[in-house]
């Protein structure tokens, strides 16, 4: 197999192998299909493309729940995108990132080490080789594989106590899910399981509908990036320097910076102290979060608009579970009821009566206040009594 491989690498029609991840690639190594499927995937939504630095997009949004797909050769990141990611995530939004060299201060901010194989060859290594799900997480078991360079990225180190192994490969974890405030972030550091080659083998494509299934299902925002994986070199620099970081190369110069800088700052303490007006004190703004969600539940049910309400009481029910129990509600049956009853310490019973409520509202052309008062108090029961 190896022979024939490097025989048809001489042929000047071989397809170009250059691992881009751009979602206009079709080439093996590109990511035309992992787009076409999230768009698939999030059809309630609209995939954004981002062809900015995550400090500028950031600072441009202002969301809380919406999910940011990054998937790039490699990522590396400057101070202030690092603050923003860290921050558009606390806030309650997820980040999804496949990448074989991870930004090492973010991992050491979410905890964890990643190790890669730098010995690998190009053509004498190559061979079968597959991911897999955590079958803690899945009930998916399958191996996942093709024919090229081995898979081996895997996270040696971990902070246990914010999370959970989504995924693995023959070295070790290669998949995780980070808590992080209140959002999360999915680190996969095996980007070729996301290419056009890998996706389309065999059954392969389940794999990338398994990556995703925990991410929620009607976000916010979609957003691609289509920045990173255009800037970021193989050596672990940006392209694009700063003349600062140039600067900083030669001792003199940085000696002669700081002194300046430090001057700079010493003018400023003293000269501040005698001519600086005493600054007022701002009153920061109070938080109308709650008020505004009264003021929401008032209107829908001043429209009596039964179904909206009901509709958005089962999506957040179903999104709790994913979060929850870790469990896929792409398929409800007694299996899925069963399991979901034995994880919250609910009584199969109540599990069995909640989820015909569900049924039966999804399928009624109108929905009576009873029924509404019912479903929603079926929820309320189950979130009091959960494990």
């Amino acid at each position: 197999m190896v022979a024939l491989l490097c025989i048809s690498c001489e042929e000047s029609n071989i397809p170009p192998l250059n691992e881009t991840f751009s979602k206009k690639d079709k080439n093996p190594f590109g990511a035309f299909v992992v787009h076409q499927q999230l768009g698939q995937l999030y059809y309630q939504n609209s995939v954004n493309n981002i062809t900015k630095n995550f400090e500028t997009t950031w600072r441009d949004i202002n969301d809380t729940a919406a999910v940011y797909i990054n998937i790039s050769k490699n990522l590396f990141l400057s101070d202030a995108d690092l603050t923003a990611m860290l921050a558009y995530v606390y806030t309650g939004n997820t980040l999804f990132i496949s990448s074989e060299r991870l930004d090492k201060k973010l991992l050491d901010s979410l905890g964890c080490t990643l190790t890669r194989n730098s010995s690998v060859q190009f053509i004498q290594d190559m061979k079968f080789t597959s991911v897999q799900l955590a079958p803690a997480a899945y009930t998916d078991s399958a191996a996942y594989q093709y024919f090229y360079l081995p898979f081996y990225n895997h996270f040696s180190k971990t902070d246990k106590t914010q999370t959970v192994v989504l995924g693995k490969n023959k070295a070790g974890p290669n998949y995780l899910v980070v808590f992080y405030g209140r959002g999360r972030f999915y680190l996969h550091a095996e980007p070729r399981a996301l290419s056009n080659y890998f996706l389309l083998q065999k059954d392969n494509y389940k794999y990338f509908h398994q990556v995703f299934s925990f991410t929620p299902a009607v976000p916010e925002h979609v957003y691609w990036d289509d920045y990173y994986n255009k800037r970021n070199t193989a050596s672990g620099e940006n392209d694009s320097r700063s003349g600062l970081s140039v600067l900083l190369q030669y001792p003199a110069m940085a000696w002669a910076f700081w002194l300046l800088l430090l001057l700079i700052g010493l003018y400023i303490l003293f000269e501040g102290k005698r001519r600086q007006r005493i600054v007022q004190t701002i009153v920061p703004n109070t938080n109308t979060t709650v008020a505004f969600t009264e003021t929401i539940g008032r209107l829908y049910l001043q429209k009596k608009d039964n179904r909206n309400i009901a509709d958005k009481l089962i999506t957040y029910f179903m999104e709790h579970i994913r979060n929850q129990y870790y469990l896929n509600t792409s398929q409800v049956n007694e299996e899925f009821v069963a399991t979901l009853a034995r994880k919250a310490n609910s009584t199969q019973q109540a599990a069995d009566k909640l989820f015909s409520t569900i049924k039966e509202v999804q399928q009624s052309a109108q929905i009576s206040d009873q029924q509404l008062l019912s479903l929603n108090q079926q929820l309320e029961n189950f979130y009091k009594n959960k494990a």
